[in-house]
């Protein structure tokens, strides 16, 4: 797989990353132990190159899980994970408190079985703490060698500049995707300013870009989607515009001899964007990481944007992307 180097900060990972949180936390179950590792060395094993994780998924057993998955080559890949909620718990407040992320690095580093990260984010911005405050402890962390790169979470443009200022941002993770396009307005401008890299999480929109997910799609009691307001039944029937769109573009890449899937093309899209972007596509099976792995050496001609473009633009997407609650943690 081709790499991409996350803005000017030097970080060079491939063009698609594996989003690792699913797999403990989220999404139902807990995937079973022997299966996870071998899918996040499959991944490996087809040019991935760039593991996302963070203390609150489990809490703590993904980044266990990745420790023990990336030992063998550990060298090889680029680990990035997040602090930030208080005792790693996301339904706890928020905590970027220096001590607690410096506390967070050194038990992250156990549970990682490494000893640096590559990647450290802020998971959710702390009003209560000072993001130059927050960008100061990190920018001690790296100076001593535990990290290597400082990235932020959901984070607004100001935020993102006052940060810069203090310790150079590799990278912003946030959503974005064809049905989450709020990013192109102020934050990829702000990124492609500073020269900071961006890694879209849910590129596939929760799985709903995939053309497997309905209006009748019933989700395991503990899947987040349930409590998520774009996944109301109405709002899957009412979005389901946006899958035909994908799928009428497959079809015509199948009809011309490339075969192409609605999740591929999505990711194709997103790569097409700006070359510094890298999605970090999410899953649970071995033939659906094969089949996102593939998005990446889709081309999308000027032709092909043009149309999904017209297309996207009158599609009105329903329902917030995330309950109300957790609204107020994102975009400050």
């Amino acid at each position: 797989m081709e790499k991409r180097r996350l803005g000017n900060s030097g970080l060079e990972v491939s063009a698609l990353g594996l989003g690792c949180m699913g797999l403990s936390f989220g999404y139902g179950p807990a995937t079973d132990t022997q299966d996870a590792i071998k899918l996040i060395r499959t991944a490996f094993e087809r040019g991935v190159t760039f593991f996302d994780t963070a203390e609150a998924y489990g809490p703590f057993a993904n980044e266990e899980l990745l420790g023990e998955a990336l030992a063998p080559f550990r060298d090889e890949v680029v680990i990035a994970t997040k602090f930030g909620f208080d005792g790693g718990d996301s339904k706890a407040g928020l905590n970027s408190q220096p001590e607690s992320i410096r506390a967070f690095v050194e038990a992250s580093l156990k549970r990682l079985k490494t000893d640096r990260i590559d990647l450290l984010y802020q998971h959710r911005v702390d009003p209560n703490v000072p993001i130059e405050e927050v960008a100061g402890t990190v920018k001690d962390l790296i100076r001593s060698g535990k990290v290597k790169y400082f990235g932020l979470s959901e984070a607004g443009a100001q935020t993102i500049r006052r940060a810069h200022a203090v310790q150079p941002v590799a990278a912003l993770q946030s959503e974005y995707s064809l049905w989450w396009r709020e990013p192109e307005t102020e934050i990829i401008p702000t990124l492609e300013e500073l020269g900071i890299g961006f890694v879209p999480f849910s590129p596939l929109g929760k799985g709903f870009l995939t053309g497997k997910i309905d209006e009748n799609t019933t989700f395991d009691s503990t899947d987040f989607r349930n409590i998520v307001p774009r996944f109301a039944q109405d709002a899957r029937k009412a979005n389901q515009g946006m899958v035909d769109l994908l799928t009428k573009i497959a079809n015509e890449k199948n009809g011309s001899g490339v075969p192409a899937t609605p999740a591929q093309i999505a990711l194709a899209w997103l790569l097409a964007q700006k070359p510094w972007i890298v999605p970090i596509p999410g899953t649970t099976k071995l033939h659906r990481l094969e089949e996102n792995l593939g998005g990446a050496s889709i081309e999308l001609s000027p032709d092909d944007l043009g149309a999904i473009e017209e297309a996207a633009s009158q599609i009105t997407v329903q329902g917030a992307r995330y309950p109300e609650a957790l609204l107020k943690r994102v975009g400050n």
